[in-house]
């Protein structure tokens, strides 16, 4: 029997289904303890006046079973934006079934209706299996960029230099 995939958008009713993605991602990444966001906040930050970020769910027989979430860059090179993928997930029990390609080309359909140069991530280092993913389909690691991050304490010290 074939299994019907779809992608849809998030809606405002969908922030605990949301909030349980990042939970269950961050369980993956070893980083279970880093999440801080809540139901309140993403409502806000998602959904508010100000959006900072969208939502895709991937939904195998109307069950979710992949979520991204992407926002906005701009390339000044290129001088045009780009679409950042914050996230990407599929529950183990429904990988290898291609889920993970077609988030990501949806994905890159939506940059291209945007008029964007480029889609671009980040991967952990020791993912292999994503890795391994992403450079089969035609994803290049960036690895002449080193990522900098400032944040908490730091992050206000700075702010008033």
């Amino acid at each position: 029997m074939t299994q019907k995939f779809e992608i849809k958008p998030a809606t405002i009713s969908d922030v605990p289904l949301i909030l349980s993605f990042i939970k269950d991602l961050a369980e993956y990444e070893k980083l279970a303890h880093e999440v801080v966001a809540t139901e309140a906040i993403l409502k806000k930050t998602l959904f508010g006046d100000n959006i900072h970020a969208e939502v895709i769910f991937g939904y195998l027989d109307d069950n979710p079973v992949a979520f991204a979430l992407y926002f906005h860059n701009f390339s000044t090179f290129l001088g045009r934006p780009g679409i950042y993928l914050e996230d990407l997930f599929v529950k183990p029990e429904a990988r290898g079934n291609g889920i993970g390609k077609k988030m990501l080309a949806y994905l890159a359909n939506l940059a291209i209706s945007r008029n964007c140069g480029r889609l671009e991530w980040w991967v952990l280092d020791w993912n292999e299996t994503a890795i391994n993913f992403y450079k089969r389909i035609g994803a290049k690691p960036m690895d002449e960029w080193t990522v900098f991050r400032v944040t908490d304490r730091e992050l206000e010290v700075l702010a008033k230099s």
